[in-house]
């Protein structure tokens, strides 16, 4: 498992040399996104995709 200084290290090595700190910041903060979904995913599940379109369509029809 790799710590989170692996993780921002990796992700700065792939980052061209002339970005700026926003962009830093912005990528930094999508992979914490990432992270936050994939532990909500594993402590409250998920629902399939027919469910999501099911929902979608109810959240849209209004």
């Amino acid at each position: 498992m790799s710590t989170a200084k692996d993780e921002a290290r990796a992700l700065l090595d792939k980052l061209p040399d002339d970005c700026s700190l926003e962009d830093i910041q912005y990528h930094l903060y999508v992979v914490e996104k990432i992270h936050q979904g994939i532990r909500r995913a594993q402590t409250e599940g998920t629902i399939s995709q027919d469910e999501a379109e099911r929902a979608f369509d109810r959240w849209t029809a209004r």
